[in-house]
């Protein structure tokens, strides 16, 4: 597995440098093998940084990184067990595929030619033209194929599926976990599409301003929270009123009589303190994955400021 304990890290703060700001906090997380698992978070929450520092580009300032009990930063033996498909393609921009598979047969002793050859052929890239004339989505695709032909034990996609259509993102995921499923290798993927997180892995964590919010099997985090609608004959429900029964209210909406609940905690267990009440109404509605991860962040005033400003 990838143990993550206690890490942190800052960046600025030098000499005539930008302010100093932390990029990761006191994060401890846990990726076991086999697994797919996602990585949510705002915009600069930390998301990328904690990639590099799996994949052990970024040196912790504070904690340990380790892939299969072996710390990760500058060791060979640990960052070959991984593959990072970062959220740039630039670097390749002069290669060709032809380039691009002798660049990382090269690194990589797994790597698989007959592999490289099917995938590049079921998706009909062109393996003479350079990428640089190739579009966004052509070159996510080749990364990708040259990620899955040096199977490795760990496939990390930084914002992998931006730049693709739909049609063609549905083909890529299929393509990811067939070829991780035939070897029980580990996926780890960072997506702003929290939808595609929820349809794809199978755990997740949330990060925001470098701080852990949650990090859990997404059956798990779904468990830890629930929406419901709740109306009494001829009257109004308040929030007060809901809190009042020692329910965790993240959220209350009311349109005339109904309210929307969102709560954190037991649905079993607050549906029965509401029963107790006699509500004419009382419905437990489904919440997705993309509404926790909202209420999260609204809780934490992300935001806020803006949505004042307008």
């Amino acid at each position: 597995m990838i143990e993550i304990k206690n890490v942190s890290m800052n960046f600025g703060g030098g000499f005539g440098d930008r302010e100093k700001f932390t990029a990761l906090d006191d994060i401890s997380i846990e990726i076991p093998d086999g697994c797919i698992y996602g990585f949510l978070g705002s915009n600069g929450a930390g998301k990328s940084t904690l990639m590099r520092m799996i994949c052990g580009v970024y040196k912790t300032e504070k904690g340990s990184v380790a892939v299969d009990g072996e710390e990760v930063y500058d060791n060979p033996s640990a960052k070959g067990k991984i593959f990072f498909v970062n959220d740039e393609t630039v670097q390749y921009s002069s290669f060709t595929l032809k380039d691009l598979k002798k660049y990382y047969k090269g690194y990589y002793e797994n790597f698989s030619e007959e592999l490289f050859d099917r995938l590049v052929g079921k998706l009909d890239l062109p393996v003479n033209k350079r990428m640089a004339q190739f579009s966004k989505g052509m070159k996510r695709q080749a990364v990708v194929i040259a990620g899955l032909a040096c199977q490795t034990k760990y496939l990390m996609l930084d914002e992998a599926f931006d730049g693709l259509d739909p049609a063609m993102r549905k083909i890529i995921k299929t393509m990811i976990v067939d070829e991780l499923m035939d070897r029980d290798a580990t996926l780890i993927v960072s997506s702003h599409n929290v939808a595609e997180i929820s349809e794809l892995c199978d755990r997740a964590m949330l990060i925001h301003k470098g701080q852990l919010i949650f990090a859990d099997e997404i059956d798990e985090l779904r468990s830890g929270f629930c929406k419901i609608q709740i109306a009494f004959a001829g009257r109004t429900v308040s929030m007060a009123e809901i809190s009042g029964e020692g329910i965790d209210v993240m959220q209350f909406n009311s349109l005339g009589s109904v309210a929307q609940v969102i709560a954190k905690g037991n649905s079993a267990e607050i549906m029965e303190k509401l029963k107790r009440k006699n509500p004419a109404i009382l419905e437990l509605v489904p919440l997705t994955l993309e509404e926790i991860f909202i209420y999260e962040l609204e809780v934490r005033g992300y935001g806020a400021d803006i949505l004042k400003e307008n």
